[in-house]
């Protein structure tokens, strides 16, 4: 790959952001040792709580929201401030911001997912794909650089992009599927034209997070939300590889920026994606936590692994099944190295902000010394 636009220094521009006061998360990446087990939470800022949905009513519509930086920072910030638990912020953007900057017109219908005006449906469109200018997304850095600064310090800010493969699954749908039908046609029909988008969108993303990295994201994160859909074997050649590349582009330019890469339903690949190159590995709620520490033996560390599903339930059932998954992982030498308390994935739009704050508590409450 080639960054024509990215400069290739090896360190972070002094933009004198002030010094963090909560390292626990960073940490906990390294594996190093933290006092407690770090926590954050996927899609932790979004439609849950009351004070989002008012926020995106005074933006008018979740692009406009997404593309004010003032207003993504206020929103990014606005579950710190209810659950001062939380270890780590997390840019509020969306995966598809990147597609959208390549021409393929992103929207939100209200009650609807994303969709797009221009998918990638015929060769002609595929080939026509190119990187996209930077500068179109000028406002995703500019709201990390606000966010770090309005954080003050107080925890690590953490940048992301959807996966290439996630993002090829969404640019030739067209939006959500459920059978993901029209790229699964063009994989074995067309590789030649997925291998394109492919290419194109490893670039992309590397680019994307690299800028995310200039104007202050402490850690990275990448979300492979459709990885699950692909066969074995196809999954490690085609999505994994591409994740694999971002990673070492990455590493590059900035060797010691923590990352992270989560496969929606990749479990039974755990063997495969704990050497990809990725410092940390998130997990779904199908892999037992005790089992993924054995399995990745302080090669990486790991990060999830509950069901957000659970936060529909009473308080005593999330801190029961909160207090095992922890158990799982640390009753083998009962220290607290390598592990990120999280989701195994985003917060449901349903969820009680009550019910948030149970699994904080529970997770706050674990003693590790005590077993």
């Amino acid at each position: 790959m080639t960054f024509n636009t990215i400069n290739t220094i090896n360190t972070i521009p002094n933009k004198t952001f002030a010094p963090l006061k909560n390292d626990s998360y960073l940490r906990a990446l390294r594996q190093e040792s933290t006092e407690y087990i770090p926590v954050w939470l996927m899609r932790q800022a979004g439609r849950y709580l009351p004070e989002y949905l008012a926020t995106r009513v005074r933006a008018g519509s979740f692009m406009n929201l997404a593309m004010n930086p003032d207003l993504a920072c206020e929103v990014t910030l606005q579950p710190l401030d209810r659950y001062p638990q939380l270890d780590a912020a997390i840019l509020f953007s969306d995966i598809l911001t990147v597609p959208d900057a390549m021409g393929l017109e992103l929207s939100f219908a209200t009650g609807e997912g994303p969709k797009f005006a221009k998918p990638l449906r015929h060769e002609s469109d595929v080939l026509a794909l190119q990187v996209p200018d930077l500068n179109r997304l000028k406002y995703v850095f500019d709201a990390v650089h606000t966010i770090r600064h309005a954080l003050n310090g107080r925890v690590p800010l953490i940048g992301f992009s959807g996966s290439p493969w996630t993002l090829a699954c969404y640019m030739v749908e067209g939006s959500g599927s459920a059978d993901f039908r029209t790229i699964k046609t063009m994989l074995y029909s067309r590789p030649d034209l997925i291998k394109h988008i492919m290419t194109v969108n490893e670039t992309a993303v590397a680019q994307y997070l690299l800028e995310q990295v200039k104007s202050g994201a402490q850690a990275l994160m990448l979300f492979d939300t459709w990885g699950g859909i692909l066969p074995d074997g196809i999954y490690q050649k085609i999505s994994l590889a591409s994740m694999s590349r971002v990673i070492s582009s990455v590493k590059q330019h900035f060797p010691d920026m923590p990352i992270t890469v989560f496969t929606k339903g990749g479990g039974i690949w755990l063997n495969d994606i704990i050497n990809c190159g990725a410092d940390c590995v998130g997990l779904d709620w199908t892999v037992n936590l005790g089992q993924a520490r054995r399995l990745a033996n302080n090669k990486v560390a790991l990060q999830g692994n509950i069901d957000p599903f659970l936060l529909m339930g009473s308080n005593k059932k999330i801190e029961y099944y909160v207090h095992n998954s922890l158990l799982t992982y640390h009753t083998i030498n009962g220290n607290n190295i390598g592990h990120i308390f999280n989701l195994g994935h985003g917060i449901n739009q349903f969820t009680p902000p009550a019910a948030v704050n149970t699994l904080l508590e529970a997770v706050k409450q674990f003693k590790v010394a005590s077993i």
